[in-house]
């Protein structure tokens, strides 16, 4: 992996609802990491910086060196809660890493060469089931996203999850649970708008085939 995320953050000692107001409204907010088989412990971080941080893609899906009072370890952002009407971050977990031990991670996926696909030459729209899918793999073999190349898409045709190429070391989860689960990622069929045209000029020749109005 190329891009590497460090997180700083504070020990948090003062808990409780009030707590958390009061760190807000000093532009910071609590978090908690956790797993390892070590104990949770309570985190405060800078807002202003770590929503820099969720601008970039790859930091949902990459292995982050968490920096806590001069000591680093390894985590994942596992689950994060924003406030609903703002741009704010409420509260973030992070999961600690260990190299012997399987993630289970959602990771990005990104589709390419769809202006080449068959269906879409022939006018076709090329549209996303999912835009993200569960991993799961050993850390180091994490990857940032998934590509899916959709150039062999022919029109009212779909792709899916047993189509994407994923890296060694890397299974699908939902695959991992039958045949019945693989689920489509991409489709490609005419826009509605195109269809009800080509509806109406079908009906058209029959229209002007039938009977001449009499004259009066």
């Amino acid at each position: 992996m190329s891009i590497s995320f460090t997180v700083e953050a504070e020990l948090r000692t003062d808990l409780g609802k009030g707590a958390s107001r009061r760190l807000r409204h000093e532009e910071k907010f609590p978090a908690v990491v956790y797993g390892a088989g070590k104990d949770p412990v309570s985190l405060t971080l800078d807002h202003k910086k770590f929503l820099h941080s969720l601008e970039n893609e790859a930091f949902y899906s990459h292995i982050l060196t968490l920096s806590v009072a001069g000591k680093e370890e390894q985590v994942v952002l596992k689950d994060l809660q924003r406030h609903p009407a703002k741009i704010a971050v409420m509260h973030a977990d992070f999961l600690r890493v260990s190299a012997k031990e399987t993630l289970h991670m959602l990771v990005p996926l990104h589709f390419i060469n769809e202006e080449k696909c068959p269906g879409a030459k022939e006018g076709g729209l090329v549209t996303h089931n999912i835009n993200e899918i569960e991993v799961v793999c050993l850390p180091a073999n994490l990857p940032e996203f998934l590509v899916i190349d959709v150039s062999s898409l022919e029109l009212d045709h779909s792709l899916h999850m047993s189509d994407i190429t994923v890296p060694e070391g890397v299974e699908l989860v939902e695959l991992s649970h039958g045949e019945g689960h693989d689920q489509p990622v991409a489709a490609c069929h005419m826009p509605r708008g195109a269809k009800d045209d080509d509806s109406a000029g079908a009906e058209a020749p029959a229209a002007e085939g039938g009977e001449e109005p009499a004259a009066e």
